[in-house]
């Protein structure tokens, strides 16, 4: 068991939103649905997805998801961006800016390719400003448009 378990804070939907993200990445799984009372709703749901655990709380409305914290997922291709980036802005989500995105319970989401973070820190600086200047006005990354840029093409 890993030793830092990110706890997600939802009103009544805690079940719901571990389904649903098991759902979304290949290797995901519900461990634990804890109850209140024998048929009662969930309170408490451990789930996992690509190896991290986290917990899900129907704690009330009281607390909201912000942008201050995000879920970042690295990505190896354009293909793994745009089924994600479709899964989780479907029925509800938002798109943001430069990868970034809420799903349809609020919870942010950065969904980025693994060669971004290498367009923008490329020793030719130059290639690197029009990497990120690309990137700054697209919403979900596009790595073709981004290498493009990058290349000065």
């Amino acid at each position: 068991m890993q030793k830092i378990t990110p706890f997600l804070w939802f009103d009544t939907q805690a079940e719901e939103a571990a389904n649903f993200y098991v759902s979304v990445f290949k290797d995901g799984k519900v461990i634990e649905v804890s109850r209140a009372g024998e048929d009662g709703p969930a309170f408490i749901v451990t789930f996992e997805v690509h190896g991290q655990r986290f917990m899900a709380l129907n704690g009330g409305p009281q607390f909201k998801f912000t942008e201050a914290i995000s879920l970042y997922v690295d990505c190896e291709t354009q293909n793994e961006v745009d089924r994600l980036w479709a899964a989780l802005t479907a029925n509800g989500g938002e798109e943001s800016l430069c990868g970034w995105l809420k799903d349809k319970y609020s919870l942010s989401w950065q969904i980025v390719p693994k060669a971004l973070p290498r367009l923008l820190s490329d020793p030719d600086r130059e290639k690197a400003n029009r990497a990120m200047q690309a990137m700054l006005q697209m919403q979900k990354i596009d790595l073709a448009k981004l290498r493009a840029a990058a290349d000065g093409l």
